[in-house]
């Protein structure tokens, strides 16, 4: 409550402060009128150097010569005979046992012949125009014990 009653106080003066048309005129005299600020001068920037200082110049270190390693020798490979390898054994011819017979027809059954009814001779029509649309009245009708009377 305390809330809404500081706020309703603070919005009626800042009603009553802006209705004064003096004050609103003052306020805004000063808003358009600003004085003019003093120039600023910015401080000198340093100059940047245009050549790079020389390198010092160092003899380079000499690099340790690579030594020389003794070649190294392989033993031979020893020259092993290869194992023989055994025979393969012979398997006995495998005999299956005779196809039992069966008697195949010798010519296929005949499918009965179907036909199908005749189309119809006269196919329907698309039609190729929109119906129109129906209008709506845009008078209204005169009602008999609303009307005036007729003039005589």
């Amino acid at each position: 409550m305390a809330a809404f009653h500081h706020s309703l106080v603070l919005s009626l003066f800042l009603a009553l402060s802006l209705s004064n048309i003096h004050t609103t005129l003052a306020g805004r005299q000063l808003l358009q009128t600003i004085p003019p600020l003093p120039k600023v001068t910015p401080p000198p920037f340093p100059t940047i150097p245009t050549s790079l200082p020389p390198l010092p110049s160092t003899p380079l270190p000499t690099m340790p010569t690579v030594p020389t390693l003794p070649k190294p020798t392989l033993p031979p490979l020893p020259t092993a005979p290869l194992p023989t390898m055994p025979a393969v054994p012979t398997l006995p011819k495998p005999t299956l046992p005779p196809l039992p017979s069966t008697q195949i027809p010798s010519s296929l059954p005949t499918v009965p012949k179907v036909t199908l009814p005749p189309l119809p001779t006269s196919l329907p029509t698309i039609p190729t125009t929109i119906p129109s649309i129906p209008t709506i009245p845009t008078t209204m009708p005169a009602i008999p014990f609303l009307a005036p009377p007729p003039s005589h």
